[in-house]
């Protein structure tokens, strides 16, 4: 075992000793301070990936959620990830729901939370960010909607309005389970009432300026197959510029161990997500095409499941509850892995092996 994998391993240990919540603070903490170790990066021009005036120097993200309120965005991006999306970010600050409100379920190497988009809002993220300055890798800004607001739409323009300028893409979370009456948003009429409004908002900031924001539609892994089909449609008709898929899942699988925390309602994430994620992913792909930008997120907690999203049809992936069983190292061994994938399938970029299994997902049962 390397020194890096003990640091690691003891790193987890000491972590799972304090209560969920506690523990992501604690992280937090030390990624801000600047006491966590860092890694290497995956150095290989094979796992770049260029998006517009982006270019992403390897596929593995951090998801939203994780440094809701950017406080740690550079130290991340030191742990080898490509790119961290930080929020979600309200306009206003809120406190999000009672404690507790994060549970592992060590059993199925799962977590589930209820935070409810606790953050402190749009200033100060703002001055946060625009403090960090230039960062090593792409910076995605995730933003939504108060859960006290009168006009949810109204929340979601300002974000993007606020951060065009800061962020390297931009993403409306519609798909959080514990903000009440968030996901009616991913119904047809209000999506297209909501895309509408910021591509709209969007292309304001685009002639400030001078650059086309990329902005993402964040979904949830819920949906049923026909409403799938008509949110890809939407995000096609409205000119989005990609997805995320997907969040968490307010399904429990009966296969899960830890039946008294399964219990705890919120948004179920970590590996028993990977599957309905997964497939979601596929279906999405075949909904939208070849050449839209797809972020894969959801149970990733191994080089071989990053893989597999991004042969079911990814561009990039996410990861976060991974980190909670797998620590720091996982960035680096799921870069590694793909790096020699790409060099073993004889390709010269990993953007060719993407959807090369798409039929095996896609073609699975969703509702």
């Amino acid at each position: 075992m390397s020194i890096e994998e003990m640091i690691n391993k003891i790193g987890i240990r000491a972590l799972h000793c304090l209560d969920p919540e506690t523990s992501h603070n604690a992280t937090i903490k030390m990624l801000s301070s600047g006491l966590a170790p860092t890694f290497a990066q995956v150095e290989d021009p094979a796992l770049e990936y260029k998006w517009g005036d982006l270019t992403f120097k390897n596929p593995v993200g951090m998801a939203a959620g994780f440094d809701k309120n950017a406080q740690a965005i550079k130290p991340l991006m030191k742990l080898g990830f490509g790119h961290v999306e930080v929020g979600t970010v309200t306009p206003l600050p809120q406190e999000g729901n009672p404690k507790p409100r994060n549970f592992r379920l060590s059993a199925d190497r799962a977590v589930i939370n209820r935070y409810g988009f606790n953050n402190d809002g749009h200033d100060v993220v703002y001055e946060r960010i625009r403090k960090t300055g230039r960062t090593p890798g792409v910076l995605g800004i995730n933003v939504g909607a108060n859960k006290l607001s009168d006009d949810r739409v109204a929340d979601y323009v300002l974000g993007v309005k606020r951060f065009a300028e800061l962020a390297g893409y931009l993403t409306a979370n519609i798909s959080s389970p514990n903000t009440p009456g968030l996901r009616d948003l991913q119904e047809r009429g209000a999506l297209a009432n909501l895309l509408a409004a910021i591509i709209d908002a969007r292309r304001e900031q685009e002639d400030r300026l001078g650059r086309k924001v990329p902005v993402l539609l964040k979904i949830a892994p819920d949906v049923t197959e026909t409403a799938l089909k008509e949110i890809a449609e939407e995000v096609m008709t409205n000119n989005v510029d990609g997805m995320i898929i997907s969040n968490t899942t307010i399904t429990r699988p009966p296969t899960l161990k830890d039946q008294k925390q399964a219990k705890e309602a919120g948004g179920l994430s970590g590996a028993p997500l990977f599957e309905r994620a997964t497939v979601t992913l596929a279906k999405a792909r075949r909904a939208v095409g070849p050449d839209l930008p797809l972020f894969g997120v959801g149970g990733v907690d191994t080089p071989e499941k990053a893989a597999a999203k991004i042969f079911a049809g990814a561009n990039q992936i996410q990861l976060y509850s991974g980190m909670v069983y797998e620590g720091q190292t996982l960035v680096s061994k799921i870069n590694q892995h793909l790096s020699r994938l790409v060099a073993t399938r004889g390709v010269s970029n990993l953007q060719e092996l993407v959807g090369i299994d798409n039929a095996q997902w896609a073609e699975k049962p969703l509702d």
